[in-house]
């Protein structure tokens, strides 16, 4: 047993370093993040038409700026629609009659909830609703709507349609 411990004693004391090493990493991101908690938040909740792509976690920004997270999404059973309840930082004051977006970063970028300020001079208090939303847009269903159109349009479709027999149309 002595032996075993002189001869890998220096890969043991390398092997505990780095466990430590990463512990104190997972520690850091913790602490510097808040945890991923917006401290003394303010809960807004809003519905949506659409929610694809928020989750809890996702960020709240304010022209482009961290200002909060989707603290929770639920289904709302009067309405069928996503309920999304806002976890957003007190000191950004933002006006009670400001509306929510979801909005992607780019084709392949992530989904985030894009604010957009109104003009009221009264901020959000913990439990208001965001009334002016826009859902998130399926851009599958975009695209696929885009290459089943490309190929005709209405006019040209319609006579063909109105008389089997005709003969097609010239362009």
């Amino acid at each position: 047993m002595r032996s075993l411990v002189k001869e890998h004693g220096a890969e043991a004391l390398i092997g505990l370093l780095v466990v430590l090493i990463a512990i104190w990493f997972g520690w850091f991101a913790f602490q510097r993040t808040g945890g991923g908690r917006v401290p003394n938040a303010i809960r807004v909740n809003a519905l949506f038409p659409n929610a694809s792509g928020i989750n809890p976690g996702t960020d709240v920004r304010v022209a482009g700026i961290k200002i909060g997270q989707v603290a929770e999404v639920k289904l709302d059973p009067k309405t069928f629609q996503a309920e999304v309840a806002l976890a957003i930082d007190p000191n950004s004051k933002l006006p009670d009659d400001s509306s929510a977006a979801i909005t992607s970063e780019g084709i392949l970028g992530g989904t985030y909830m894009n604010i957009i300020p109104g003009g009221s001079s009264t901020p959000f208090k913990n439990g208001d609703e965001i009334l002016d939303t826009q859902g998130s847009v399926d851009l599958m269903s975009m695209v696929g709507q885009f290459i089943n159109k490309s190929g005709s349009s209405p006019a040209k479709a319609a006579p063909a349609a109105a008389d089997p027999g005709a003969a097609p149309a010239t362009p």
